[in-house]
C-alpha cells in the first residue's frame, strides 16, 4: 500500500474527503517526526510504538572487495508492533 492508497482507505473509513484525509495523514506523520526528533517515544495502543535508538559505530566489510570499512554511529527509528497488530498479522 502506498501513500495514495492509504489516503483513500482513510477517506473511505472515516467519511472524510480525500483532501482532508491527506491533510490528516500529513499532520500525523509530521507530529510523529517531531516527537522522534526530540527523542520521545510514540505509542499507539494496539498498533505499536515508534522510538529512536542509537546504533554504535562498527567495522563492516565491503562485499565486493572484502576490505574493512568504518561505519559511523547513528540514530535509527525502530518500530515495535503492538499485541493486537501482531495477532491480526499472524
Amino acid at each position: 500500500m502506498n501513500k495514495g492508497e492509504l489516503i483513500d482507505a482513510i477517506a473511505n473509513g472515516s467519511k472524510l474527503t480525500k483532501a482532508d484525509a491527506g491533510r490528516a495523514l500529513d499532520a500525523t506523520i509530521e507530529a510523529v517526526e517531531k516527537a522522534l526528533k526530540k527523542g520521545d517515544r510514540v505509542a499507539l495502543v494496539g498498533f505499536g510504538s515508534f522510538s529512536v535508538a542509537k546504533r554504535a559505530a562498527r567495522v563492516g566489510r565491503n562485499p565486493q572487495t572484502g576490505k574493512e570499512i568504518k561505519i559511523a554511529a547513528k540514530k535509527v527509528v525502530k518500530f515495535k508492533a503492538g499485541a493486537d497488530l501482531a495477532k491480526k498479522v499472524k
